[in-house]
């Protein structure tokens, strides 16, 4: 668009489904798009900063790139807490596959059981990446906070967000991951291969719209074809109020 690189935010839950098209990728989008500063539940994203931003709401982490994380400081550095922190996820998850309805939550037994394996995998983390060596003294210090290797800012992550990483314990309403939102994303990266970018930022925002509104059509099994008609004829289709 204009030859200038824009974002996609996208907010979507099982029956909804928003794309927006905005030129900043952080807080200001979001506020754009007007989700977020009114949501009341809990919102899945992969650790993206301003998401923390709004505080009405709960937060998890998608568990897909910790999985990804974990395999290549696996296999770069060669530290074996990762593989055992990755088994744990999955362990995890497929507990919470394995509780039968009603339940919402593991026991309180399981909960404490991996709540205890979790922190005992990341102190190991921490002793196998010891803490960076102090400058000497009379050396200049550089600005900022230094540098971090991977290990010890997924190891800083895992330490400081563990109820948004193990929230599906406790809540089963909360996925593993967000590849439904990634789903979302999908036609649009294919859109781009096949035809390339957009000339006008209108009009990326009216293909933002349509893709929003197809794919909410499709969750709530309305006819895609007939819901095109509808909007076409000044009566699109609307989700129930109740829908979450």
């Amino acid at each position: 668009m204009t030859g200038k690189l824009h974002w996609l935010p996208v907010a979507s839950t099982e029956s909804l489904t928003s794309d927006e098209v905005h030129a900043k990728r952080g807080q200001e989008a979001m506020d754009d798009a007007g989700i977020l500063g009114e949501f009341k539940g809990r919102a899945v994203h992969d650790h993206w900063k301003p998401s923390f931003k709004y505080d009405d709401c709960d937060h998890a982490l998608c568990n897909a790139p910790h999985l990804r994380e974990l395999r290549f400081i696996e296999k770069q550095y060669h530290q074996s807490w990762a593989k055992e922190m990755a088994e744990l996820l999955l362990e995890i998850k497929a507990a919470v596959a394995a509780t039968a309805a009603p339940a919402m939550s593991l026991s309180p037994s399981e909960l404490e059981g991996f709540e205890t394996r979790y922190d005992e995998v990341v102190q190991r983390g921490f002793a196998a990446n010891p803490a960076l060596v102090p400058p000497i003294e009379g050396e200049v210090k550089k600005r900022g906070r230094p540098k971090q290797p991977p290990p010890v800012n997924l190891l800083i992550r895992l330490r400081d967000f563990k109820g948004e990483v193990l929230a599906l314990m406790s809540d089963f309403r909360v996925p593993f991951d967000h590849h439904q939102g990634e789903r979302e994303v999908r036609m649009v990266k294919v859109k781009q291969k096949v035809s390339g970018g957009f000339r006008t930022l209108e009009g990326a925002k009216r293909f933002g719209r349509i893709r929003g509104y197809l794919s909410t059509a499709r969750k709530n099994a309305k006819n895609v074809f007939e819901a095109i008609r509808e909007a076409f004829d000044g009566h699109p289709f609307i989700p129930s109020s109740e829908t979450q």
